[in-house]
């Protein structure tokens, strides 16, 4: 039977009202003590008609906080403030799981705590810069290799971290295994030389992400985990020579864990097929991501190539994204200058075409705060 893009789907232990997702995107909104505000819930609960909304990336520990303005969920007052989103997106009827984002060597001093440190599994430096409030544009720090003894440390934060995202009302958790984060630094050996069990061989550094996954999933649930990857992806300095078979033993392994489901972006790289790739070893749901709009993503759940696909860039302009891909209404434009900005504009004030009682809310909220 041919699925519809708006009918209802089963991931793990997550029931999607459709299947259309919001990605997690980092929009630098978090206050000064690295928590959401009541933006983040005028944001989330406007978007809440997505079968998931997945949150933003997310740091577990002090230590994996990378960029300005990101948000933890590794103190009380993280937890409760998240709680705040999470009860506005279920009174909307939506769900939403918390993506855990640790960047690793992804990182400058700037954006982080006093006594935060970067780490990674290596000490070398990743080429490139990022932005700080303090410095404007900074080279990312040298990173401090992880001790052995350390990995088990770093893995706790993850299950942790988890059960922090529980205790704060998400329905679930997705670990980010792309971008040139933390466990993504484990599995290239552009990145991992060490010379542990945590590297060495493939099997060596697909292992961090392994343990990880099997922590947080004996913590809450593996049909409540997620895992984010992109094969081939080289941002923030990485490169793999084979990411074919990389990303093949790393979801041998997975497979087994009983994710609650796989989130993959096409590979810039135009000699790989990671759908392709990831439906040879990876027997779960999947999310499919990347450049899609209504028709190919229609066409992609219809074909079987995912069991639901999400969007990122499409969602920050049009909060009603699901409504406007049912009825084949045009689709806004975001304004790119605003993702990282401060402030309501450019973030909770794009309006739908037919404004709600939240949508009309936050325009008000945007007025004041600019008069």
């Amino acid at each position: 039977m041919t699925a519809n893009l708006f009918e209802p789907v089963q991931l793990g232990d997550l029931a999607l009202a459709n299947r259309i997702v919001m990605a997690p995107m980092t929009r630098s909104r978090a206050d000064a003590d690295d928590a959401p505000t009541a933006l983040h819930v005028a944001y989330y609960a406007q978007r809440a008609s997505a079968g998931l909304i997945v949150a933003e990336g997310t740091y577990p520990s002090k230590h994996g906080k990378g960029y300005c303005r990101t948000p933890g969920i590794a103190t009380a007052l993280q937890i409760n403030a998240w709680r705040q989103v999470t009860d506005a997106v279920h009174r909307q009827g939506g769900k939403i799981v918390l993506q855990l984002m640790h960047v690793g060597r992804v990182a400058s001093r700037y954006n982080k705590a006093p006594d935060a440190q970067t780490v990674a599994p290596s000490a070398i430096r990743a080429r490139g810069t990022l932005y700080s409030d303090a410095q404007g544009m900074v080279e990312m720090d040298m990173p401090r290799a992880l001790g052995s003894e350390e990995i088990a440390v770093v893995i706790d934060e993850y299950r942790q971290a988890a059960v922090n995202a529980m205790a704060a009302g998400f329905d679930g958790v997705e670990l980010h295994c792309s971008s040139g984060y933390l466990p993504m630094q484990f599995l290239l050996a552009c990145s991992n030389q060490r010379t542990d069990g945590y590297g060495q061989s493939l099997m060596g550094r697909i292992r961090f992400t392994v343990e990880t996954l099997e922590a947080m999933a004996a913590a809450i649930g593996a049909a409540r985990v997620g895992l984010r990857i992109c094969p081939g992806n080289p941002y923030n300095d990485m490169r793999d020579d084979d990411p074919a078979a990389t990303y093949g033993a790393l979801l041998d392994a997975v497979s087994p864990l009983g994710l609650a489901y796989l989130h993959v972006s096409r590979s810039p790289d135009p000699a790989l097929d990671a759908m392709a790739l990831v439906r040879r070893h990876f027997c779960g749901p999947l999310i499919v991501n990347d450049g899609f709009d209504g028709p190919t993503a229609a066409q992609a759940v219809a074909s079987g190539a995912g069991h639901a696909v999400s969007f990122a860039r499409h969602f920050i302009a049009n909060p009603d994204l699901v409504s406007r891909l049912r009825e084949g209404a045009p689709l806004a434009a975001f304004d790119r200058s605003l993702l990282y900005t401060p402030g309501a504009h450019g973030y909770s004030d794009y309006p739908s075409l037919q404004p709600s009682e939240l949508q009309l809310q936050a325009v008000a909220a945007t007025g004041s705060a600019s008069a």
